[in-house]
């Protein structure tokens, strides 16, 4: 709803309180040294790579690249293949969002506003990526999300310094800007207005009878539309595999996997687990007398009952002899692992005091002997001989073409067999092969083999698991227009389609300007001369269309732009024609039956208000603090990301 009011006033909302932090976490919550952009010489400068300055603030090419980089990180988590032109769009706003933040540092350094580590330690108390699992920051917590944003502590703190300056200047603007009942009742009313009116189509197909061009006309419509029948760039790519079925030969020999089995003993070793009682006493004799009367009586709990509380009897349950000896020490848990079933041990010095120990039950763990763990070695070595195989065949392939041979010497170097694709087009698929398909893992491969040129160096590219692949391209079709003898079908049938949507305006322009004139639509329709279908009738409430968030059929937008009486033809977004739409009847919306309606509107335009008074604020402080945008210099920094692609 709030949207159509925004719509209506043409005011710049939503650019205040928090748009600054917001880009940030839309960046992947990382944007680098916002307190410090820049030291000593901040002017512009050949090659000084600030983008724009305020004060001792200057925004660089290098902060702007590390937050539109985490942005293309969080596009590629949904499409692997996004690059800088994908995000391009929102470059201005990321621009804006960072000269606006280095307007409030700049100010807030002027006018000295303290912010206490204290602050900022509450601050990072609140992130939730950097709490453990029991809901607090630990140290090794915040480090672990230090790593996953790739920022420094003294990064992150700057952040949080900007973000909280930014709530102590604006939250005081834009609290409680508050808009008048009197000002939010029509708002309220025009949301109820209703309207009715009149709808028909002007399908493009009852036009398309006894339309066949010649051939002089379609030479004309080709030329015309040459760009849209261009064929992009084709490509036949030469590429050799190197991976697992390469290295399909390379295993573990015997001797490897006994000199590994011998090695690793401890791990294939039966491991028991035991449970056991025990009593920890700090006074050795104390210790020495629960012990005598336990092994006399096989009663732990009795034996130590004489000595009173300070001699709780605790149980320990499935313990492997590495988690005893965490808690008692090796030597303690040597002797109780050494120790039967229902046996007494101790006094046993540990970390805690002396401790008297029962065995009380056992489970043998099962070891494994040499034969029951050759399948496992076997497989465990061999995929990483097999992976050592595959990096000294890419050496090697690397080696050769280092040493200038081309991409036939080099795969011969390396005994590699290569295919050639057929003639495929940047997205793999194949215009003279319908049925061919590229492997999915040798996707990869494409891109730089659209990207180098047929007589640079082949490239190695990474497959990730299936290995690695060499790839070259064995021929180069430049983008061109196809011939029109080979899509001389296609380009018929869009003349046709043209033609008849040429005259689907012409009729429907016609039918709208009667219409507009007092004829009812119905009639202009049956006046046309034409077939068409029958109108239909339409209404709707402007509250109902403001609830679709922008998704407005553009009929009905048509029904609340025109005024009463009046017409307009628009092309039908289905494609095939256009329709057209009169507005008969405006019933006025009356907001004083509906207060709940007034009271939410007074709401969000009062939200609407407040975020002005931050923007107005905000623009204020940057007139104040005399911003220096660098537009030479930000216009060459935005081609150069798109023409550096990734």
């Amino acid at each position: 709803m709030l949207s159509f009011f925004r719509r209506v006033s043409k005011s710049k909302v939503g650019t205040g309180i928090m748009a600054f932090v917001l880009i940030a976490i839309l960046a992947g919550f990382a944007v680098a040294d916002l307190r410090n952009f820049g030291s000593g010489d901040i002017g512009f400068g050949a090659g000084s790579g600030n983008l724009a300055k305020v004060s001792n603030q200057v925004v660089s090419e290098r902060e702007v690249g590390d937050t539109l980089q985490r942005r293309l990180q969080v596009v590629r988590q949904e499409r692997p293949d996004a690059d800088y032109a994908s995000i391009i769009g929102e470059f201005p706003q990321v621009i804006e969002a960072m000269i606006d933040q280095a307007a409030l540092l700049a100010f807030g350094d002027k006018y000295d506003f303290p912010l206490s580590k204290r602050l900022i330690d509450a601050e990072i108390a609140q992130l939730p990526g950097a709490k453990s699992l029991g809901g607090q920051v630990t140290e090794q917590s915040y480090q672990q999300f230090l790593s996953q944003q790739r920022m420094t502590d003294k990064q992150l703190r700057q952040l949080l310094w900007a973000g909280l300056l930014q709530r102590l200047l604006l939250t005081p603007v834009a609290t409680n800007a508050r808009v008048p009942v009197g000002m939010a009742t029509p708002y309220a009313s025009m949301l109820l207005e209703m309207r009715e009116g009149e709808g028909a189509i002007v399908p493009a197909d009852v036009f398309k009878a006894g339309l066949n061009p010649n051939d002089a006309q379609l030479q004309q419509f080709y030329a015309a539309n040459r760009a849209r029948y261009t064929v992009p760039e084709q490509r036949a790519l030469r590429i050799a595999r190197i991976g697992p079925e390469q290295v399909a030969g390379v295993g573990a020999s015997e001797q490897e996997i006994a000199a590994y089995y011998n090695a690793n003993k401890a791990t294939y070793a039966a491991n028991d687990t035991r449970s056991l009682s025990q009593v920890v006493v700090q006074d050795q004799n104390t210790a020495n007398a629960i012990a005598q009367r336990a092994k006399a009586s096989g009663n732990l709990a009795a034996a130590a009952a004489p000595a009173g509380s300070s001699a709780a009897v605790t149980s320990l349950k499935d313990q492997s002899r590495g988690d005893y000896a965490g808690v008692a020490g090796e030597k303690a848990a040597a002797a109780v692992f050494g120790a039967a079933p229902g046996t007494v041990v101790g006094p046993l010095q540990s970390d805690f005091g002396w401790a008297v120990v029962k065995v009380d039950s056992v489970k043998a763990g099962g070891g494994k002997t040499l034969e029951q763990a050759r399948g496992e070695i076997a497989t465990k070595l061999s995929a990483e001989k097999r992976k050592g195989a595959i990096e000294e065949l890419v050496d090697k392939v690397q080696t050769a073409l280092d040493e200038g041979s081309n991409f036939n010497e080099a795969i011969a170097a390396a005994k590699l067999t290569a295919t050639t694709t057929p003639l495929v087009t940047a997205n793999g698929t194949s215009r003279t092969d319908a049925a061919f398909k590229l492997p999915a893992e040798l996707a990869p491969a494409l891109k730089p083999g659209f990207e180098i040129a047929q007589n640079d160096a082949p490239e190695i590219v990474s497959l990730g698991d299936a290995g690695y692949a060499v790839v070259s391209p064995a021929e180069v079709v430049p983008a061109a227009p196809a011939p029109l003898a080979s899509i001389r079908e296609r380009i018929v049938s869009d003349w046709i389609n043209e033609q008849a949507n040429k005259r689907a305006e012409e009729v429907a322009n016609q039918i709208a300007s009667k219409a507009s004139g007092g004829m009812s639509l119905a009639d202009a329709v049956k006046g046309s001369g034409v077939a068409l279908p029958p109108t239909r009738q339409i209404g709707a409430r402007r509250i109902q269309i403001s609830d679709q968030q922008g998704n407005v059929p553009p009929a009905m937008k048509i029904l609340f732009t025109v005024a009463a009486g009046k017409s307009r033809a628009a092309p039908n977004p289905q494609g095939g024609g256009y329709f057209v739409v009169k507005t008969n009847k405006i019933t006025p919306g009356n907001a004083l039956m509906s207060p709940g309606l007034i009271t939410q509107v007074q709401g969000e335009l009062s939200q609407a208000m407040a975020q002005d008074y931050a923007a107005q604020f905000v623009a204020d402080i940057k007139r104040t603090m005399k911003v220096k945008r660098n537009d030479s210099a930000i216009q060459a920094y935005r081609t150069r990301l798109l023409t550096s692609g990734n």
